[in-house]
């Protein structure tokens, strides 16, 4: 399999910065050896996007909140190695 890019466009405007850089933590703890990078990019007016190479992972905008961790992972997960264990986050609910 071949490593993937991950990019997270957060607003700096809206100080997210910490926000995405958590969830890239995230992603890299339990996707790490199969990821070439995870590339924060500031962007403005409240945007806050997850993007796998050009698809569109999450968009706050469409989804009308922020991301649980569990919910990237497994969006991530879907695209990348869906026979994949999550764990913990396999096992508890959406919401």
């Amino acid at each position: 399999m071949h490593k993937v890019r991950v990019s997270i466009t957060y607003c700096s405007q809206c100080q997210w910065l910490l926000r995405a850089a958590w969830m890239a933590q995230e992603l890299l703890l339990t996707f790490g050896q199969d990821l070439e990078e995870v590339a924060l990019r500031p962007g403005t007016g409240g945007v806050f996007e997850i993007r796998l190479g050009d698809a569109l992972l999450w968009s706050r905008a469409r989804e009308g909140r922020f991301p649980e961790a569990k919910e990237i992972k497994r969006r991530l997960r879907d695209h990348i190695d869906p026979d994949r264990d999550l764990g913990h986050a396999d096992r508890s609910s959406e919401h």
